[in-house]
């Protein structure tokens, strides 16, 4: 045998921090090699061999006793040499390649015989085979390159399984940060739900403070308001637009709140000059007092609007037609019929049949008759529509309990706001309620969602 240069030595350096051999790659391997041959001599040359370059090398003279071997302990390349008896190196390679895939092998053989390097390539799938007579440098050269391959394998599957633990842990931590930015949208949903409602309420109870001046008033605004709502819908307005009619409606009457009480009392037939004149402001100081408020822009230019006359004879800016917002025109409408029901407009109440021939007579000239038909339309159906199974209920006081939500604004018999629609009643609430009731000697009733039904899921006020 050729005896081992100094650089063969040096290629299998020992790493201090493992006490286990690198290779030129620097990867660590445990450099444990297995010999099998049926010729004690070699075994013998290959153990002086291997151990000369620090490598862990254990040998077995038969197939079957490497197979014993590689079943106690892992190696990470296996040498065998092709002739031996009951098995030969083709017969114990495949086994290995079965059994321990990622062992590296290598036949060694001594004679030229193609065919049976074939097989053991096709059915042990050897790494490289060997001549005998082998040379040292080659053989070391040969092994340490397959550990090398062997160390490189191993690291592979090693960062493949880091990567594969690595993306799963990505993938739980961008499942539960989608959770938590669904958990948070939905969050911020109901906080804006809640702000909406709020705001919506406010305006509601603010309206109350005026029409408490006038018991003709009381429950105008809130009127209008859903009936011009109702109105929009049926012309197929947008939603946003539908709302900010709604709050316009509800704001409508802002503008009279310095008014004197006798102003405010006297029908607008029946004023004279100057208090026409101080009621035809009401619209312009509404938009003034309401232009802090970004959020109320459209409903203050439908207000500022709504004494405006479809022929052009309005105020404050003589408008006509489509000059004219469409939210003023709704509105100017669904007022007058109710301010003519109430008397606020004539010098006597009208009966609703009545009033809705004073807007019919002013179809295209005081009223858009696009509005008076769409409004037309709307109270012939309320009178004319089949009855349909309702989602809400009408309750007395005494029949609510813990939990019930309310499906409108619960009003006093005078028309003032106590409670608004979507309000989920409690015990205390309830106890006010019937404290109320008694205080009045007369009985109050409240429409609350039927159980099933909840605001989500069936009709509900804006």
């Amino acid at each position: 045998m050729t005896p081992l240069t100094t650089t063969a030595t040096t290629t299998a350096a020992v790493s201090p921090e493992t006490d286990r051999p690198t290779g030129a790659s620097g990867l660590a391997s445990s450099g444990a090699v297995l010999c099998v041959d049926d010729e004690p001599s070699i075994l013998s040359a290959l153990r002086r061999l291997f151990r000369a370059n620090g490598l862990t090398i254990q040998v077995a003279t038969s197939g079957a006793e490497g197979l014993d071997l590689l079943e106690q302990q892992p190696f990470d390349v296996v040498v065998s040499d092709m002739r031996m008896p009951q098995m030969d190196g083709v017969a114990f390679l495949e086994q290995v390649r079965q059994r321990w895939p990622d062992t590296l092998r290598l036949l060694l053989t001594g004679y030229a015989d193609v065919n049976a390097i074939m097989g053991a390539i096709n059915r042990g799938e050897i790494y490289r085979y060997i001549a005998k007579p082998w040379d040292d440098n080659d053989m070391v050269l040969i092994v340490r390159g397959a550990l090398q391959q062997f160390a490189m394998a191993q690291e592979q599957k090693r960062l493949q399984t880091v990567v594969a633990e690595q993306n799963e842990a990505l993938k739980q931590l961008n499942q539960s940060l989608e959770l938590k930015v669904c958990e948070r949208t939905a969050e911020l949903q109901q906080s804006n739900e809640r702000l909406k409602g709020n705001f919506v309420t406010s305006i509601k109870v603010f309206t109350n403070l005026i029409e408490m001046r006038n018991a003709k008033l009381a429950g105008h605004s809130r009127r209008v308001a859903d009936l011009a709502r109702r109105v929009a819908q049926r012309l197929a307005l947008p939603a946003r637009q539908v709302q900010e009619i709604f709050v316009a409606g509800l704001l409508h009457e802002i503008g009279k709140v310095g008014f004197d009480d006798v102003l405010l009392d006297t029908p607008v037939v029946t004023m004279n000059t100057t208090q026409l004149q101080a009621y035809r402001t009401h619209p312009t100081r509404a938009v003034q007092m309401l232009m802090p408020l970004d959020e109320l822009k459209g409903a203050a230019d439908m207000i500022g609007s709504q004494l405006e006359r479809f022929d052009g004879a309005g105020y404050p800016q003589q408008l006509s037609g489509a000059l004219i917002p469409l939210g003023a025109r709704i509105l100017s409408a669904t007022c007058d019929l109710d301010s003519l029901q109430i008397g606020i407009l004539g010098q006597t109440e009208l009966s609703l049949v009545k009033a809705l021939d004073v807007l019919r007579d002013g179809s295209g000239r005081r009223y858009d008759p696009q509005v008076v038909q769409a409004l037309l339309g709307v109270i012939h159906d309320e009178q004319s529509g089949l009855p349909q199974a309702s989602p809400e209920m009408d309750c007395r006081v005494s029949d609510l309990v813990p939990g019930m939500v309310l499906s409108r604004d619960f009003m006093t018999p005078n028309g003032l706001l106590m409670l608004t629609a979507g309000h989920v009643l409690d015990d205390v609430v309830i106890a006010r309620i019937h404290n109320f009731e008694r205080s009045l000697g007369a009985s109050l009733r409240a429409q609350i969602w039927r159980a099933g039904a909840p605001p989500a899921q069936a009709p509900k006020q804006p």
